[in-house]
């Protein structure tokens, strides 16, 4: 092995790793609680920018002025401080993880180091495209599918006698018209439900696009292979299906919506760990390494013993 590729010198004895462990979570932890402070700060607006799917769905079903609820005193601060913890992981997220790297690196070659670096770059990145794919496309989506059984023409007011005239007004959350029979549904939205329909997509999301760096990475490590991913992609299909089932809200719009933008991605990982595996090979046939696999020929009566 070649001196380049050598690990950096330690001779640190494990009482030190210790204290530089302890030295880099403090610096961490320190990070995120100011980062979740100044979240705080501006957790209002955080708020109003997370709850504005469900605002659209709502001005879309007739209601000229939405409004969202809570029904405890302490509901509403509660709420706050979830969006504060949310956001501060996010905005620390990159002294976090760089603590994390200045621990490990020590103890990777050179080469590991090389490439390591562009998945800790990616997986952020990735996680923000995903985020942003579940609140401007996913959310709006399943919050009208779920705010439409209000409407005129949904399943509990064609069975309900009485309701069949547009509660547009029972959809707002305004007062519905008086109804000779049935019974006027009317919505009344909490803050902190809505909320966490919205981050459970965002976090469902985020995760199930960072499936080309957990490949990929185990395509560099030699624990998967493109034509063994390839060869499982009806088993992929079937995975996919039932997670978008667990992480999503019980709709089958965004469960297909997951299903369709998280199986390119499997797709995706299978051509980059297809190029990995070709470079591996170049390098390895350029040091003489490389040895071509060849049938061996078919065996005749005359070869049998």
């Amino acid at each position: 092995m070649s001196s380049k590729d050598e690990i950096e010198d330690s001779s640190a004895p494990l009482v030190e790793h210790l204290i530089e462990l302890r030295n880099r979570l403090i610096w961490a932890v320190a990070a995120f609680l100011i980062a979740m402070i100044l979240s705080f700060m501006v957790a209002e607006p955080i708020l109003n920018f997370m709850l504005q799917p469900i605002e659209r769905a709502m001005r879309g079903l007739g209601d000229p002025n939405p409004v969202m609820q809570y029904t405890a005193p302490q509901e509403y601060f509660f709420t706050l401080i979830q969006i504060s913890v949310v956001a501060g992981l996010m905005l620390s997220f990159p002294v976090i993880a760089y603590q994390l790297w200045r621990f490990v690196a020590p103890g990777l070659y050179k080469s590991e180091k090389q490439a390591f670096l562009p998945f800790l770059i990616a997986s952020p990145v990735l996680f923000v495209i995903g985020a942003a794919f579940a609140h401007y496309v996913v959310t709006p989506i399943a919050m009208t599918f779920f705010l439409g059984f209000a409407d005129s023409f949904s399943v509990v007011t064609a069975l309900v006698p009485g309701l069949a005239k547009a509660p547009a007004d029972a959809v707002a959350g305004t007062a519905a018209p008086v109804a000779k029979s049935g019974i006027s549904i009317v919505f009344q939205g909490k803050v902190n439900e809505t909320l966490d329909i919205s981050l459970k997509l965002i976090i469902a999301f985020g995760l199930c696009f960072q499936l080309p760096v957990l490949l990929t990475l185990m395509g560099k490590a030699g624990l998967a292979t493109s034509a063994g991913l390839a060869g499982m992609r009806r088993y992929a299909i079937v995975i996919i299906l039932i997670v978008a089932a667990v992480v999503t809200p019980p709709d089958v719009m965004s469960q297909l919506i997951l299903f369709f933008a998280v199986y390119p991605l499997y797709e995706v990982s299978i051509f980059l760990i297809r190029r990995i595996e070709k470079r591996r090979e170049a390098e390895l046939r350029a040091e003489g390494l490389w040895e071509d696999e060849t049938d061996s020929p078919p065996e005749t009566p005359e070869t049998k013993v």
